[in-house]
């Protein structure tokens, strides 16, 4: 079912899911960019919520995406993710509350 998910680690900690909160996002990202860029940095996404403006119906400027991995997984992403540019914006990342 899911593709590899559980590889390289024991399929315990490979399958606990750990929700980051991305914020500083530029208003033209999509939750498809935003997956791209953490995929790219090695992790396994199972989610991506990009809140809306209910009236405006834009991007509220921040997300949270989930990944399976564990903590590992999260402090490996926030490592490469939190800090660095998207769209134009230096973004945020860290574990969400």
């Amino acid at each position: 079912d899911d593709a590899g998910a559980g590889a390289d680690a024991d399929a315990g900690a490979a399958e606990e899911e750990v929700k980051l909160y991305v914020g500083n996002l530029s208003y033209d990202t999509s939750e498809d960019s935003l997956r791209k860029a953490f995929i790219s940095c090695g992790s396994t996404i199972s989610d991506v919520f990009l809140p809306t403006d209910r009236y405006t119906g834009r991007p509220r400027g921040f997300a949270f995406v989930t990944l399976t991995g564990g903590s590992a997984a999260a402090e490996k992403a926030i490592s490469a993710m939190d800090q660095t540019d998207l769209d134009g914006r230096s973004i945020r990342v860290n574990v969400s509350k």
